[in-house]
């Protein structure tokens, strides 16, 4: 494993555990060269999963895509990293274990938007409001109405 910060090739394992979601390994490692330590994970690699878009194209599934909505939504609100990552892994859990090859975006947004709206219901109407393309106010007031049911 090359080093982060200096780019030197040899590195040690200093300590291996599993990762707070099971479904990883976290392991701990020091750089021979320059003597500074960084954390690793390991995952299973699966089958490539290929996301359907609203507009039919498709894509390679990226993780990064769906932390940076959430964390869009969850912007100035009282949610720690910890719970986005929970929230990001049981997504990707869920849609994992659904064993297709090709998924609809519009079931990964729907997955999000059912654990955001668990976790703070501002951060779930910022989503929804992006993700459902909102056209006027009153299709808004309508999605408000259900979070305040």
């Amino acid at each position: 494993m090359k080093c982060p910060f200096c780019g030197h090739d040899n590195t040690r394992v200093i300590d291996s555990r599993p990762a707070d979601d099971g479904s990883s390994i976290r392991r701990r490692r020091v750089c021979d060269e320059c003597g500074k330590r960084f954390t690793t994970y390991e995952k299973v690699e699966t089958i490539p999963l290929i996301v359907i878009k609203k507009d039919n194209n498709r894509e390679t599934y990226d993780r990064s895509k769906i932390e940076q909505g959430v964390l869009r939504a969850c912007h100035k609100r009282p949610i720690s990293a910890t719970q986005i990552t929970q929230l990001v892994d049981e997504v990707e859990t869920e849609v994992v274990n659904l064993e297709e090859k090709e998924i609809p975006s519009t079931l990964i947004g729907e997955k999000v938007m059912e654990k955001l709206k668990d976790l703070d219901s501002v951060a779930y109407v910022r989503f929804a409001s992006v993700y459902r393309e909102f056209k006027d106010i009153n299709s808004f007031m309508e999605e408000l109405k259900k979070v305040l049911q």
